[in-house]
């Protein structure tokens, strides 16, 4: 029996939709499989990832792992139990990077501050990332793979729940290393490869110390190409102890803390390369031990003066500094800036006269001359280079 016109009709819309369907599900194999292919490009060949799961409107990685370059002082530069991308569709059907949010869950993050006070974050993603297409794309292994583009955008990263590693080599070496736990930030307009608009970034966390547990601050924008920036960084209840390294020279023995925390915060401005950054220290229940050494030092001032002036001062010492130096001039340290400063600030609070306790006790001891050093900004023959970044 022959079918009727509204039967073919429909027949035929069946078929139609149909075909369709298979379309729409080839098209979207299509995009899982380059959108998988991108990301395992943008990862390089020495990151990973447990599974990636494309959806609709997101991609969701976990067990994301970086692994280290040689000389890194720590495993893996980023682990994060998931990595959530959310990119822009259409950039993405016409072949651009463009996330609009990106969500790092459960991380640890390593930082490396090197002896030239350069900071490190990221090594091999950020060199993948700036990698020609064609080298990246050979790089990670997937030779049918297509490059990735020069100009990536992303609009919004956040770090949930995790902790942020610092190795410092600018203090000691090997590096000496803060860890900055229950850790968020956010981090706002990433424009690749030019980098020469401002990024915006919030970081807050907590520094866990023998005693005591603080709190540390930092937000601002940082033009990443030029170094032009304005930040604000801000401890607050910060164990003194922890800070050993920053606030300690010696020359032989050093001296011991056995107490205080530190409140600290500092607005810093960078433009051309020029640092002001004026800032306020206030160091509660500062309690040093007097070992007898005269070499000793806290701040540069001899342990035994400091313990002297502490006695008669009281619980909290304020001081108020202003950081200014170039950042392109190889003579200008901001670690040993930072200290004269506090050093002078700290011995003025507590009415010790620093020239004349220096003067007095390099008669007497020679190994003073180190400390004395590093008072006036030069380092000694075996030190490390001085920084050179913003605080």
């Amino acid at each position: 029996m022959p079918m009727s016109k509204g039967s073919r009709i429909a027949v035929a819309l069946t078929g139609v939709v149909a075909i369709l369907v298979v379309i729409v599900v080839a098209a979207l194999l299509f995009v899982q499989h380059e959108v998988k292919e991108r990301v395992a490009a943008a990862l390089g060949p020495r990151g990973s990832a447990e599974t990636i799961d494309v959806g609709f409107t997101s991609i969701r990685l976990t067990n994301v792992r970086l692994r280290a370059p040689d000389g890194w002082p720590a495993a893996d530069p980023l682990h994060a139990d998931t990595v959530v991308l959310e990119p822009d569709v259409r950039d993405l059907i016409q072949r651009r990077i463009h996330m609009r949010n990106v969500v790092v869950s459960g991380f640890n993050m390593t930082v490396l501050r090197t002896k030239d006070g350069g900071v490190q974050l990221l090594p091999n993603l950020r060199q993948t990332l700036k990698t020609p297409a064609n080298t990246a794309a050979n790089a990670a292994g997937a030779s049918a793979a297509s490059p990735l583009p020069s100009e990536k955008l992303v609009d919004h990263i956040e770090f949930q729940h995790g902790t942020f590693v610092f190795y410092d080599m600018t203090v000691s070496n090997p590096a000496y290393r803060i860890s900055i736990t229950d850790a968020s930030a956010t981090i706002d307009h990433i424009h690749l490869p030019d980098l020469d608009e401002p990024t915006t970034l919030a970081v807050n966390g907590s520094i866990k110390g023998p005693s005591h547990t603080g709190t540390v601050s930092f937000g601002g924008w940082i033009k990443i190409a030029s170094k032009d920036s304005q930040t604000t960084t801000t401890l607050r209840g910060v164990d003194v102890r922890t800070l050993d390294p920053y606030l300690l020279r010696k020359a032989g023995a050093k001296a011991q803390v056995t107490g205080g925390t530190l409140d600290m915060k500092v607005d810093s401005t960078v433009r051309n390369y020029q640092l002001h950054a004026p800032g306020v220290v206030t160091i509660h229940h500062l309690q040093l031990a007097d070992s007898g050494n005269p070499v000793d030092t806290f701040l540069s001032i001899p342990t035994r003066a400091a313990v002297a002036a502490l006695k008669k001062h009281g619980d909290d010492i304020t001081l108020h500094f202003v950081l200014e130096g170039n950042l392109r001039d190889p003579k200008f340290s901001l670690n040993e800036s930072l200290l004269t400063k506090m050093s002078n600030g700290l011995a003025e609070a507590l009415g010790v006269s620093v020239a004349g306790v220096a003067k007095g006790a390099g008669e007497t001891v020679k190994g003073l001359g180190n400390a004395l050093l590093n008072l006036i900004g030069k380092a000694p023959a075996d030190a490390s280079h001085p920084p050179r970044s913003s605080p």
